[in-house]
C-alpha cells in the first residue's frame, strides 16, 4: 500500500466517465467531457427578501440576463410554433399526410414539460453570463438588515425547483436539502405554506442554518423547520403530509468528482459507498413518494450523468 502509485480520485472518476458515459451518450460524450472540465459558471440567485432593486439593473450593465425569463419567452415562442405547426399539420392530414411520431411527442413535451408551462416562476430570477463569457460575479452584499443581495449557485440546480411548480400554500418537503441552496430558491417563489428543510449531515445541516440566516428575515425562517433525520426513514416522521416533495439526492457528482480531490466519491476507501448510491437513492425516493398526500408531487434529481442513478432508479 505505501509502495503503490498512488492514482489521483480525480482519475480514476474521469476514467470510470470515459467508460461508462461515452456507451450512454455516444457523440455527445467529447463536448459533455470538455463541459465537465471547464471552470465552473455560476448564476446569481436573486434574493427577493434583500432591499436590493440597483442589483438586477447592476448584472444587465455587466451583459448578464436571467435565464428563467429568458426561458419563458422561448418557451412561449415554443409553444405557439407547436400550435401553428399541429394547425398546419391538421390540414395536412386531411388531404392525407399523416404526422410523425416525432411531431407528435414534440407536441406532447410542449403541453406537459413543466419546463415549458407556467410552472416557470416570474418570482425567481437567476441571472447568468452569456455563453463562452466567463465574467465572475461580485461577492453578495448585505442590505440594511443585513440580508444578502443574491446567492452564486450552479444556474442548473434551479431546475429541479422549477419543475417542483410549488403553489400558494403548498407544504412542501426538501427530504436532501442541505447545504440549502434549492431550499433558498424554494423560499424565492413566497409559496410555501410551510417548508421543512431536511437533511442526514449535522455538518452539512450548519450551513443550511448559515445560509437561512444570511439570506432570509426572521419571519420567513419560522415557516422552515430544520431536521436531521435520515430521509429513508421520513415516512415513519411525517408520511403522507405534504404536496410537493423535492427528493435532490446524493449522487457521484460528476463535476466535483472529476475537478476535486477533496471528498471525492471515487476515492478507493469510498468504492462500497459508491456502488451502494442508486440503493440509497431509491430509498430516498421511495421514501419522498410515500411523505406525499395522494395526488401530491415528487421530483428526483441528481447531478450525475449515470442512468443507473436516473433512470434506474426511478423505473
Amino acid at each position: 500500500a505505501t509502495t503503490a502509485p498512488r492514482i489521483p480520485s480525480t482519475r480514476l472518476a474521469l476514467h470510470h466517465f470515459d467508460t461508462s458515459y461515452s456507451l450512454h451518450l455516444g457523440a455527445l460524450w467529447p463536448s459533455v467531457r470538455a463541459g465537465l472540465l471547464c471552470e465552473q459558471k455560476y448564476g446569481a440567485l436573486l434574493n427577493n427578501f434583500a432591499a436590493a432593486d440597483h442589483v438586477p439593473q447592476e448584472l444587465e450593465l455587466l451583459n448578464a440576463t436571467d435565464f428563467i425569463s429568458e426561458a419563458s419567452q422561448k418557451a412561449q415562442q415554443w409553444q405557439q410554433v407547436v400550435a401553428a405547426g399541429g394547425a398546419a399539420r391538421g390540414c395536412q392530414e386531411g388531404s392525407g399526410e399523416g404526422r410523425t411520431g416525432m411531431q407528435a411527442e414534440i407536441m406532447t413535451q410542449a403541453k406537459t414539460s413543466p419546463l415549458l408551462s407556467a410552472s416557470i416562476s416570474s418570482k425567481i430570477k437567476c441571472y447568468t453570463f452569456p455563453r463562452g463569457d466567463i465574467t465572475r460575479f461580485r461577492p453578495a452584499r448585505p442590505d440594511a438588515l443585513g440580508l444578502l443581495d443574491y446567492y452564486l449557485m450552479d444556474a442548473a440546480s434551479l431546475l429541479p425547483v422549477l419543475a417542483l411548480n410549488v403553489q400558494p400554500d403548498d407544504f412542501v418537503l426538501d427530504l436532501c436539502a442541505a447545504p440549502g441552496g434549492k431550499t433558498l430558491a424554494l423560499l424565492q417563489a413566497g409559496f410555501c405554506g410551510h417548508l421543512a428543510a431536511n437533511d442526514i449531515s449535522v455538518s452539512r445541516t450548519k450551513r443550511l442554518y448559515q445560509i437561512l440566516h444570511s439570506y432570509v428575515p426572521k419571519e420567513v425562517r419560522d415557516t422552515v423547520s430544520v431536521t436531521t433525520y435520515d430521509g429513508r426513514d421520513w415516512d415513519q416522521v411525517n408520511g403522507g403530509t405534504f404536496h410537493k416533495v423535492l427528493v435532490d439526492v446524493p449522487c457521484t457528482t460528476d463535476r466535483h468528482s472529476a475537478m476535486e480531490e477533496d471528498n471525492n466519491i471515487f476515492h478507493k476507501r469510498r468504492t462500497k459507498e459508491r456502488q451502494m448510491l442508486p440503493m440509497l437513492q431509491l430509498q430516498l425516493l421511495m421514501a419522498g413518494i410515500l411523505a406525499a398526500k395522494p395526488g401530491g408531487e415528487v421530483v428526483y434529481s441528481t447531478c450525475s450523468l449515470s442512468p443507473l442513478q436516473n433512470e434506474c432508479v426511478v423505473e
